[in-house]
C-alpha cells in the first residue's frame, strides 16, 4: 500500500515528465542538526544563493564557500525552516535539491487539497457498534458521520447471523448537549435487548499527515483511488508553471521559452485535469455500485 512520501515521489516523478525539467541534487557530506546553519554538500557545482531543500525542510541559502562546498543559511530562524516548514535534522547523504521546481511542501498541500475536494463523489466507509437497549431509540454516532449506508444486529445463536435493520433514522442536527458529536441513529426494530448493532457509514476522506501514513489506511478510501490523487495532485501544480515563467528575461529563459512555449503548462494541466475528472467518475461509479442506496423505513 502507498503512503504519503510514495505519493509525493509519484507526484514528482509525473511532473518531471510533463515539464521536462530536472532539478538540480546533490547531497549532504555531513549530518547536520535542526539549528545548523552551515551545509556542506558533495558537490560544489551550481552552487547558488535562494532555497534549497533537505527531505522535507526548505531551507534559504544566503551566500556559499564553493572551495569548501559549504552553503551558509541565514541565521535567526529565517533561513531555517523556510516558507513554514519544519527545522529538522538531516542524516549524512540525505538528498539536497538545489532550487527545487516543486517543493515536497508544495506536492503535500496539493495531495491534500485533491483529498479534501472528493467529498461527496468519493468517500470513506467507517462503521460503529454498540450494544441495543429495548428501552433507547436513540444512540450516538461517530463525529465524522456523513450518511448512514447500512444497519444489521446479530442474532443469537451458533450461525452468528447479521439481520439487517430496515426502520431507522439518521440524524445530523442531533442536540449536542445530550450527543456531543452531533450525529445520531434512531432505531425502530424490533431488536433482542442485549445485542450488538453494527452501523456502516459514509465520511469525508482525511487528509494525510506524516510521510508513513498509509493512503488507504488514513484517508479510508481504496487503493484504486492513488492514481486519482495523483493526477489531482498534478494538475493543480502544473497550472502554476507559466505563471512562474513571466519575469524572467535572461538567455537562459529565452532558450527555455523555445524549448517549452508559453501556454505549454496550462495545455498540460488542462490535459492532467481531464485525466483526473475520468478517473474520479470511474472511482465514484465503482464506490456508489459497492454501496447502494438502501431502502429504509422511519416514524
Amino acid at each position: 500500500m502507498a503512503t504519503f512520501s510514495d505519493l509525493v515521489t509519484s507526484v514528482r516523478s509525473n511532473l518531471q515528465a510533463y515539464t521536462l525539467r530536472q532539478d538540480r541534487i546533490t547531497y549532504l557530506a555531513n549530518a547536520i542538526s535542526a539549528s545548523a546553519t552551515a551545509i556542506t554538500v558533495g558537490s560544489s557545482s551550481n552552487l547558488a544563493k535562494g532555497v534549497i531543500e533537505i527531505d522535507d525542510e526548505l531551507i534559504w541559502i544566503d551566500n556559499f564557500d564553493k572551495a569548501s562546498a559549504t552553503m551558509n543559511a541565514i541565521p535567526g530562524g529565517f533561513g531555517r525552516g523556510y516558507m513554514g516548514t519544519t527545522a529538522a535534522t538531516h542524516s549524512q547523504y540525505a538528498p539536497v535539491t538545489l532550487a527545487p521546481t516543486f517543493p515536497r511542501q508544495m506536492i503535500k498541500q496539493a495531495i491534500n487539497d485533491t483529498i479534501n475536494s472528493f467529498y461527496p463523489q468519493l468517500w470513506g466507509v467507517g462503521s460503529t457498534t454498540f450494544t441495543f437497549n429495548a428501552s433507547q431509540t436513540t444512540y450516538a454516532m461517530p463525529a465524522d458521520t456523513e450518511t448512514i449506508l447500512y444497519a444489521s444486529w446479530q442474532t443469537t445463536g451458533s450461525s452468528l447471523e447479521w439481520l439487517p435493520i430496515n426502520r431507522w433514522r439518521g440524524d445530523s442536527f442531533a442536540n449536542t448537549t445530550a450527543f456531543p458529536t452531533g450525529n445520531t441513529i434512531n432505531l425502530y426494530e424490533n431488536i433482542q435487548p442485549g445485542r450488538t448493532v453494527q452501523v456502516f457509514y459514509s465520511k469525508q476522506a482525511s487528509p494525510l499527515v506524516n510521510n508513513s501514513d498509509v493512503f488507504t489506511t488514513v484517508t479510508g478510501l481504496p487503493s484504486t483511488c492513488e492514481d486519482v490523487v495523483i493526477y489531482g495532485a498534478c494538475y493543480r501544480l502544473l497550472s502554476f508553471i507559466d505563471p512562474g515563467r513571466i519575469n524572467l528575461t535572461s538567455a537562459e529563459a529565452d532558450l527555455n521559452n523555445s524549448k517549452i512555449p508559453a501556454g505549454a503548462g496550462t495545455n498540460a494541466s488542462r490535459y492532467v485535469f481531464a485525466l483526473y475528472q475520468q478517473r474520479l467518475n470511474e472511482e465514484a461509479l465503482k464506490l456508489a455500485d459497492k454501496n447502494p442506496i438502501r431502502l429504509h423505513y422511519t416514524r
